[in-house]
């Protein structure tokens, strides 16, 4: 069974939200004046036209990129009033990432990227339960490979074992299924779906995959730097009917 979405006690908030690049004419507005609480415990999939604003909305609500405007929380904490050193300790301690080019270093093996930001927030990792994480990812027969001997899959595979094998609060996913093969892929929609039910980690993903609306709480609709729909409990059926129109997935 799905938890809620209702963000009634929220873990994030933005709070009239505006992310502008560039200057005065050449100025382009990637986010316009954006409310949103994203629930605890909660699958949210934001969705779009490149160049909508997605990334921008997630980066934003992660500490990852500081709005021209307004104000973003996690939890209690307005994020962008955290020191430079706080909002470090606070996207370690509590937020788990999964890049869209990967982001892993070439230096380590598979095993040595998914354990770094653990032992860098002074998490001991559990090793059945990384075993078991990395058996679930399909991954396990790489751990001792560097990533320039991993396939692009294989690479986003070992991306999201990171981001989920200290148990963050919050989970941020830019297209973690972009580089996968379908079964792989379904294999990740699944195991995320299974995060948020069994630990209540949140859980925000940015995708063009329509098969991640059948594993969303709530699937977020965005266009021109702004939220147009915002849909709970969702078929893709439904977000096909809503998007066509205005906003292609």
């Amino acid at each position: 069974m799905k938890v809620s979405a209702d963000p009634s006690a929220p873990v994030l908030r933005l709070r009239g939200v505006t992310k502008s690049f560039g200057k005065k004419d050449a100025s382009v507005v990637a986010l316009d004046n954006v409310d949103l609480a994203i629930g605890a415990g909660s699958f949210t999939v934001v969705m779009g036209p490149s160049g909508s604003g997605k990334t921008t909305l997630v980066s934003c609500l992660s500490g990852l990129l500081r709005p021209t405007s307004g104000e973003a929380f996690y939890a209690d904490r307005n994020v962008y009033e955290q020191s430079d050193r706080d909002l470090s300790r606070m996207r370690l301690e509590h937020f788990g990432f999964v890049f869209q080019e990967y982001g892993l270093l070439d230096s380590l093996s598979a095993r040595g990227n998914i354990l770094l930001p653990a032992r860098a927030a002074g998490k001991k990792v559990d090793e059945q339960k990384l075993g078991a994480l990395c058996a679930d990812l399909g991954i396990a027969q790489y751990l001792r490979m560097l990533p320039d001997e991993l396939s692009g899959g294989t690479q986003q595979r070992v991306a999201c074992a990171r981001a989920l094998v200290a148990e963050p609060d919050v989970i941020f996913a830019d297209e973690p299924t972009g580089a996968l093969d379908s079964h792989n892929a379904a294999r990740i929609r699944e195991l995320l779906r299974r995060i948020v039910d069994e630990r209540g980690i949140s859980i925000v993903t940015v995708s063009h995959d329509p098969q991640f609306v059948e594993y969303a709480d709530r699937v977020l609709l965005i266009r021109d730097g702004r939220i147009e729909h915002d849909l709970v409990g969702a078929t893709v059926k439904e977000v096909v009917a809503y998007s066509q129109d205005r906003v292609a997935v």
